[in-house]
């Protein structure tokens, strides 16, 4: 269960958290028109710090623009209001839920006329595979649902409507025992977990699948991308086999909520050694020890949360310009190692 807390940032300006509500003709209850982000504050020894958070707003807006929905707040408000959020509930280490939805108007397919509402809302959130997850690695399952593809949705988008894909996938590996799902494509190609990306390691090689293969783009994934390189592993993006689960020497989950979780069995077949492997550990090392600020942040990911001026009350204006990086494509040479 959510433990709630007491400020929400809801329409612009700030209220109980008993008080963020909404009208039940609104269109995103009714036909899934929301967008949402999901970001971590951490504690460090300079307060709370959230995670690459300029990525997370950006990826926010990228989704929006799929759904056809134009933000009514520029980044570094929203910036300002994930910041303030964390401050004013006097949280350190949480969890932040930006979200994005159509209101209450339209009462059909077409929801041009129904406003774009956005609010901001933060809480504890511990380990979300559960307790042990990071240390003894989880159990998964192999869907019997597809994965999402751009033939018919958009999988770049943190559509709320598009995860009742994940959800039916989730439940499903639950219901038989496991701690979550890994969904293939139509073409029964390796994508991601319920809720994750995938990572594998084969010998001293981490291999994932590329965009194409209908994954998010995940923040935590470019993040592991990222520190792989800088420990010298080599990094490969390849399609990936059903059965290359199976036979990979470590395989793990990656997110914001699941961090680096290990995995330690796929349909009851044991992953290695059945424990994280070492080039799993050494990334979750590195990885704590940059969001707890334990070594420097060499990347520039950490945005404290006092470090900047934040407002009590943000009033709504048209969106600026977008300054969000152009998206560069995947190199299609990249194929899957013998």
């Amino acid at each position: 269960m959510i433990e709630t807390t007491e400020w929400i940032w809801h329409r612009g300006g700030w209220c109980r958290w008993q008080e963020a509500t909404v009208h039940v003709t609104t269109h995103a209850l009714h036909y899934g028109s929301s967008v949402y982000e999901g970001l971590r504050s951490y504690d460090t020894p300079s307060g709370p710090a959230i995670f690459r958070l300029r990525d997370h707003i950006e990826r926010f807006e990228r989704s929006c623009r799929l759904l056809r929905m134009d933000l009514p707040y520029a980044f570094d408000d929203l910036e300002r209001a994930c910041r303030e959020v964390v401050e004013r509930n006097g949280l350190s280490a949480c969890y932040v839920r930006p979200l994005a939805f159509r209101g209450s108007g339209a009462m059909g397919l077409t929801p041009t006329t129904s406003p774009v509402e956005v609010t901001i809302f933060a809480f504890p959130w511990g380990r979300y595979l559960g307790e042990g997850a990071l240390e003894e690695g989880v159990d998964v399952a192999v869907s019997s649902w597809r994965r999402i593809d751009s033939g018919s949705l958009m999988p770049q988008g943190k559509i709320g409507g598009q995860y009742i894909n994940n959800q039916l996938a989730s439940m499903e590996a639950k219901a038989g025992g496991f701690a979550d799902a890994i969904l293939l494509d139509r073409d029964g190609r390796v994508t991601e977990g319920a809720g994750q990306n995938l990572f594998l390691v084969v010998g001293e090689e981490v291999v994932t699948p590329p965009l194409s293969s209908s994954i998010l783009q995940g923040i935590t994934r470019d993040t592991v991308l990222t520190l792989a390189r800088d420990l010298g592993l080599t990094v490969c993006e390849a399609v990936i086999t059903r059965e290359s689960l199976y036979l990979a020497d470590e395989l793990f989950l990656t997110g914001t909520a699941s961090e680096i979780t290990p995995v330690r069995s796929v349909d009851r077949m044991q992953v290695g050694s059945g424990r994280p492997g070492a080039v799993t550990r050494r990334l979750q090392e590195a990885f704590f020890a940059i969001v707890r600020a334990e070594t420097p942040d060499r990347h520039g990911w950490l945005t404290h949360v006092g470090s900047q001026e934040t407002e009590t009350q943000l009033a709504p204006f048209p969106r600026t310009q977008s300054t969000d990086r152009e998206v560069s494509a995947e190199s299609s040479s990249r194929v899957n190692p013998s």
